[in-house]
């Protein structure tokens, strides 16, 4: 848990929360708060199994994974391909779209280039191509007078993707199960404090939708979950704009490394199936390799 990302404090709610229920669930525990020497740490530990929860860069990118598979430690979650696929936003969408999945426009550009002039006509979305849970997300509406004056924190290229308008759903995968549909209802954009405030956002627990666009979430995020190589737990992201009904849906991102912090939308939707937060973290265990 924790690491140099820009979700640490995130992974550290993470980790926390389930360390206590993997105790609960008769396990024993040993907290690492991932830093340079974390491959000493691990070999002076030799744990049973690794649970990953780790977030963003280095612990969902493919390189904490390649650093278990080294040490032939079991892990959970996804292995180094899967991992370093679904953290670049735009090579999630090529598979996307090779196996027929719906997503918007969307390209690279340079940081530099986006501040200078609109690289594409707004309505549109700038965030940088590698991290997650919504870190330096801009919006740019119809009626900017300009292109966004991205920080200087912002990674040189970034990804910029048409605007989706609609709600905002997303889809748990446990294995080769899609659990149900959230429907995230916030006052504005569902930005990184609306994912992790307290009352930040509301959860509508199953989402209240036409039965058709409920199918195509849980078809689409299995699908997605299966074709980028996913293994364990992962939590596909979704816009629909109901006026235009299913051709409205269309995917945004997936998670391989899915928040488990008392806000987190993953350990509600297995509450929902009937899945206590122990027993989820329990399966997760037992369902750790290598190889993966």
């Amino acid at each position: 848990m924790g690491g140099p990302s820009a979700e640490r404090e995130v992974s550290l709610s993470s980790g926390r929360e389930c360390a206590a229920a993997l105790r609960e669930a008769e396990c024993d525990v040993i907290e690492v708060d991932a830093g340079p020497d974390v491959a000493a740490r691990l070999i002076e530990i030799a744990p049973d199994v690794v649970f990953n929860a780790l977030h963003g860069r280095w612990g969902e990118d493919g390189a904490i994974q390649g650093v278990l598979e080294w040490l032939k430690i079991p892990y959970t979650h996804s292995g180094i391909l899967a991992s370093a696929l679904t953290l670049d936003k735009q090579r999630t969408k090529d598979v996307y779209r090779k196996v027929g999945l719906p997503v918007v426009e969307s390209i690279l550009a340079r940081a530099d280039a986006v501040r200078a002039a609109h690289v594409m006509p707004p309505p549109y979305v700038v965030k940088p191509y590698n991290e997650g849970s919504s870190v330096g997300i801009y919006i740019v509406d119809e009626a900017a007078n300009g292109p966004p004056q991205l920080s200087d924190d912002m990674p040189e290229r970034v990804m910029v993707e048409a605007f989706a308008p609609g709600r905002e759903l997303t889809t748990t995968v446990m294995g080769d199960r899609a659990l149900t549909v959230t429907d995230i209802i916030t006052d504005g954009w569902y930005d990184y404090h609306a994912k992790y405030a307290p009352g930040g956002s509301r959860h509508e627990l199953p989402a209240n939708i036409p039965a058709e666009i409920f199918d195509a979430c849980m078809e689409y995020a299995l699908r997605a979950h299966q074709a980028l190589g996913c293994r364990g737990v992962s939590r596909t992201d979704f816009r629909w704009d109901e006026s235009r009904g299913l051709d409205g849906l269309i995917l945004l991102e997936t998670n391989t490394q899915p928040g488990m912090t008392p806000t987190s939308l993953t350990p509600e939707q297995a509450a929902h199936v009937g899945i206590t937060f122990p027993q989820f973290c329990r399966w997760m265990v037992e369902d750790a390799s290598c190889d993966r």
